[in-house]
């Protein structure tokens, strides 16, 4: 997101901030908050809950970057995705945008808003049919190795790290990208890095590669607050 982008998307967040309780406007202490999508079509939306949490806590450890400490859950229905310039898409199975859910979406990612998906197994086939709703030009192309997204923070001149197993292919990373050339879109691929995210309790990874997998996060993170 460019830098105007980024102050239009934090203005209105707080002035929607001053519309809310006090209560619920806690985190907006942050210079931004990101938020986890809830969708609709049978997916856990909410696979891997402390995935963001564990990624927020080193991104504000290792980096300079002010977000708060936990995201939030938004719908794509709702006037309040704008005020969020990453959001978060994960699961296993299906999902499905209405018509309204795919316009609104193209209207925020064209806005300047970003979307990170993360395949967490079985998500490839009905995610690529939904986010035909809404880019039916556009197709998602894979990124080579030497672009940003994997330079940003960390250097990962192999693309991706290899989080799980999944089908045991090679992790990919696709993008989809606006008129000017602007990543809108990244999707991560047979990799799941929301796994590598999570407390080394949840799913035993090494910590090598839990570390990758955050370096790794930090980077989309970064690279979508400055591009």
């Amino acid at each position: 997101m460019n830098s105007r982008a980024v102050h239009i998307v934090t203005l209105l967040g707080l002035v929607l901030a001053l519309m809310l309780p006090t209560s619920a406007t806690a985190q907006d202490a942050h210079a931004f908050t990101i938020a986890r999508v809830k969708y609709d079509g049978g997916g856990d939306w909410y696979g891997d809950p402390e995935s963001l949490p564990e990624l927020l806590s080193f991104v504000r450890r290792e980096t300079l970057m002010d977000v708060a400490p936990r995201e939030e859950v938004v719908e794509l229905a709702s006037d309040n995705m704008y005020s969020f310039p990453y959001i978060y898409m994960t699961g296993h199975g299906s999902v499905r945008f209405s018509e309204s859910e795919a316009l609104r979406l193209r209207h925020y990612l064209e806005a300047g808003g970003f979307l990170h998906i993360d395949d967490n197994y079985g998500f490839d086939v009905p995610m690529r049919r939904e986010m035909k709703k809404v880019f039916p030009e556009l197709d998602f192309v894979e990124l080579p190795f030497d672009h940003p997204i994997f330079h940003t923070s960390y250097d990962f001149p192999n693309g991706l790290p290899k989080v799980h197993e999944h089908d045991g292919n090679p992790p990919q990373g696709f993008g989809l990208f606006d008129a000017n050339d602007r990543l809108m879109v990244f999707y991560s691929f047979e990799t799941d890095l929301g796994d590598g995210w999570e407390p080394m309790s949840v799913h035993e990874k090494p910590e090598a590669l839990r570390r990758d997998a955050l370096r790794m996060g930090t980077n989309i993170l970064m690279y979508a607050m400055t591009n």
